[in-house]
């Protein structure tokens, strides 16, 4: 690695990675225009959702908000819609909708202070159920499935990252191409279990102040996700989606 690489103040920022990333990205579904759903947390916590074409109403306890949402079906009746919301842009919003087993899966990610250590992001997990759907199969669950995996993500045709899945805590990431080729590191992570194949899996940077949250259906290799953190200028705030179709390159089993 060049004496450049190694100097991360040298590193792309969010804001320089997004153009072009959003290449391989589904389109916008409208599957859920229309619906009106409530979801139970396992903690207590109800949270109801009113769904348009291109927004979300939603009302937790007194606080309620209005955003723009990405919706996108990862597989039949499993749906994944990423917003950011517009009353408090520092906090961005993963769900999981399992409108077949009436199961969902929230993740809140939240920017703190720019010297916030070890990670700028934070993120928290919520499992739940649907309201009205009648409940059935696994609930979303930490799952080590994935461990010992090697897959090469292509963004685009120029963005081509390799994950390495080392253990329910760690992954570590390598650019073979596009603006930050040459870069890897190793990164604090979560894989819940969705559906048998199907995974989420989020990360938090500590070099780029930022945090991802993707759903993978390791079946048919297919990506979908959100980048949440900190622009250039440690002020300004950076969210967008991508998608990214991989490849397995190996499968190490430990002893």
């Amino acid at each position: 690695m060049s004496s450049t690489l190694e100097d991360t103040e040298g590193w792309l920022p969010l804001d320089g990675l997004q153009p072009g990333f959003e290449a391989n990205r589904a389109p916008h579904s409208t599957a859920l225009a229309g619906r009106e759903l409530v979801l139970r947390m396992d903690s207590g916590v109800r949270i109801w959702h009113r769904f348009t074409a291109e927004r979300t109403q939603w009302e937790l306890g007194e606080e309620r908000g209005d955003d723009a949402y990405h919706l996108v079906e990862v597989d039949e009746e499993l749906y994944y819609a990423q917003f950011q919301h517009e009353h408090d842009p520092s906090e961005a919003v993963s769900l999981i909708l399992d409108l077949r087993h009436g199961r969902t899966l929230a993740v809140q990610s939240r920017i703190g202070q720019a010297w916030q250590r070890p990670t700028v992001v934070t993120q928290e997990f919520h499992t739940g159920v649907i309201e009205g759907v009648p409940v059935s199969g696994s609930p979303p669950e930490p799952s080590t499935d994935l461990l010992g995996r090697r897959v090469l993500w292509s963004y685009s045709p120029q963005h081509h990252y390799e994950h390495i899945y080392l253990t329910e805590q760690w992954y570590t990431f390598l650019c073979h191409s596009g603006p930050e080729q040459g870069i890897a590191d190793t990164d604090a992570c979560a894989y819940y279990r969705i559906r048998p194949g199907i995974y989420l899996f989020a990360w938090r940077e500590k070099v780029v102040p930022c945090a991802a949250v993707t759903v993978a259906d390791h079946r048919l290799m297919r990506s979908h996700g959100a980048l949440f953190g900190l622009a250039e200028d440690g002020t300004s705030i950076t969210h967008f989606t991508f998608g990214a179709h991989g490849r397995l390159l190996s499968n190490t089993v430990y002893p």
